[in-house]
């Protein structure tokens, strides 16, 4: 999801770094995929800060592979819903970030989150660029909260300051955020019904 890595994604010999099996769930022995090796999922952290692998680290990532192959308790077995991947592991994500390199004419996550800001009123921009929070099971990709920084900084003018949040339980935030608002004894004069809405529009909100 970082640079780094999309520099080296682009490396056609650099796939065997990021090659690992992924075994998907069957229901009955485990409910949850996982990865086969997660050391071999590991291999591409030693190059992240590389712009290019040698010529010897890609020979001992061959070299590897061509040993655990040899090994058939390593081997993909179909009929246990075993599956290579390599690229596609970071291009899922960047995704979010970078649509248009995969030929989607949408906006990255940071372009939405600058126009949703633009759109507000001029003296609230500077509060809401310091209040940016991460909810969502999507936003524990690792690095998510750098990469979007990242992203983000150049985008925002330099006098705001750039506040990214994380949450401890991002999957449940959300509940947790409109639970406690439901809870409020002020709930209900927050609330619009759909006639008051008719009437006065969005002065009454």
């Amino acid at each position: 999801m970082l640079p780094g890595t999309c520099r080296l994604l682009r490396n056609r010999e650099m796939t065997i770094f990021f090659r690992c099996t992924y075994v998907l769930p069957d229901g009955i022995t485990h409910t949850k995929g996982f990865l086969k090796d997660p050391e071999e999922a590991k291999r591409y952290l030693s190059l992240y800060n590389d712009e290019a692998a040698t010529k010897q680290q890609v020979a001992a990532g061959e070299q590897t592979d061509k040993l655990r192959s040899n090994d058939a308790s390593r081997r993909i077995d179909l009929t246990k819903n075993e599956f290579g991947l390599t690229n596609e592991r970071f291009l899922v994500p960047e995704m979010m970030f970078r649509p248009a390199d995969l030929g989607l004419n949408q906006a990255g996550l940071a372009e939405c989150i600058v126009r949703a800001i633009s759109s507000c009123h001029s003296h609230l921009q500077p509060l809401l660029y310091e209040s940016i929070i991460l909810t969502g099971g999507t936003t524990l990709f690792p690095h998510f909260a750098q990469r979007l920084e990242m992203d983000l900084r150049p985008l925002v003018p330099d006098k705001y300051r750039l506040k990214i949040t994380t949450q401890e339980d991002p999957i449940l935030g959300v509940w947790r955020g409109v639970s406690l608002l439901a809870s409020s004894p002020d709930f209900d004069a927050m609330c619009v019904t759909e006639a008051e809405y008719e009437e006065l529009g969005s002065a009454r909100c």
